[in-house]
Formats: structure tokens, sequence, C-alpha cells
């Protein structure tokens, strides 16, 4: 009999791991199929780093403007343009731009163009807290990569379930270093000046190109 009882608990708990899995995963293809119909996408956001071992503790704030997989991110005084083809990551400190092919492939590496949308594949997903911040109710989901080299532990996705949208991201690391972005403001379908995603090298008449094919 207790045997019995054993078994039926575990298959009761499965039954219900399985069943809030499947309602992340539902969050999750919601929020993804919502960014799919903006045309563009304007996201201010603050970025903190932190590890204790390391004693190390950053905080900024940047920008991303997104179109398509064409993206413009300004953080920490560098700016990163993709065009579609290449990469521009323009250093004002050092003076020197670096030029890219752009590297969207790789399935754990969450790029600018990917940042909504990086969750797809490549991790298993739980249900885990809720929380209400300023009145808006943040539903996190747990995200675990599948990969065992990733040197990522986990990510907790925070979704506003009303919006459903991103509100923040969590990414704890295997080292200790836990680096968080949260979502300041999210404006969709803006216009943008045909220039946005061109780099114009006459801007910068005396940086250094550095190429890397």
């Amino acid at each position: 009999m207790k045997k019995l009882l054993f078994w039926v608990l575990v298959f009761a708990l499965s039954a219900q791991v399985q069943a809030q899995d499947k309602k992340a995963k539902n969050l999750l293809n919601q929020v993804s199929s919502k960014v799919k119909t903006y045309k563009t996408i304007k996201i201010d956001f603050k970025y903190s780093l932190q590890n204790s071992k390391e004693n190390v503790n950053q905080e900024s704030s940047g920008s991303v403007v997104l179109q398509n997989n064409k993206y413009l991110l300004q953080l920490m005084g560098v700016t990163k343009l993709f065009d579609g083809k290449r990469v521009y990551t323009i250093n004002p400190e050092d003076e020197e731009i670096t030029i890219s092919k752009g590297n969207d492939k790789e399935d754990n590496l969450i790029t600018p163009s990917k940042m909504l949308t990086f969750y797809n594949k490549g991790y298993s997903y739980t249900w885990d807290i809720s929380q209400t911040v300023k009145g808006r109710s943040i539903q996190y989901i747990k995200l675990v990569p599948t990969t065992a080299k990733d040197q990522r532990k986990q990510i907790l996705l925070g979704i506003d379930t009303k919006a459903k949208q991103i509100y923040n991201l969590i990414e704890v690391g295997k080292n200790g270093t836990k680096t968080t972005l949260t979502v300041v403001s999210f404006k969709t379908n803006q216009k943008l000046p045909e220039s946005q995603f061109k780099f114009d090298k006459t801007k910068y008449p005396n940086y250094y190109l550095n190429t890397i094919e």
C-alpha cells in the first residue's frame, strides 16, 4: 500500500511539473508571437553585472533599436551597429572601430537582435515565482541551457503577463557572475531614419579601423 501511494505521488508530481513547463512554454510563445508583429522596437534599459568573488559591481544604462535582425546598441559608452551583414563596434575611448561579420547563428549567444526571442530553443523551461512591480504582474520563467558546455547556469526571464513583454532578464553564470537587464522603456513601430542602421565612416575621421574577417 505504501509503495502504491509513493508511485501515485510520483506520477502526480510529474504531471504537475509537466503542466507547469507547458504553461511556461505557452507564455514564452505568446511573447515571441507578439514581438514578431512589431516593425521596429526601441528599448531603454538598466544593466548591472555583479560577481562578489571577484569584487565586481557595475551598473549602467543603455538603449537598443531593433528592426528585423538589424540593431543599434549603445551601452557603457560603446556603440554596436549591425547593418544585416557586418557588426561595427565603435569605441570612442580608444578611437577604434572593429568591423566583423555578423554572427547570430550560435544558439547560446544572446545578441541584441535575438534578445527578445533567444529562448525559442536551447533551453528547458520551468514556471517560477511571480511578483508585482509598480502595479505590473511579473511572472518569472526559469531557463536552463540544455548544452553542458554552456557557461550559464540559468536565466530568469521576467514577463509582464498583461502586456506580454519582457520586463527583465537575470543571467547567472557558472562562475558566479550575475547579469541583470531591466527594461525601462519599450516603444514599438516608430518611424526610423533611413540612415539608422548605416555605418558612416566620415563621422569618425581619426578612428582606427580594425577589420576582422
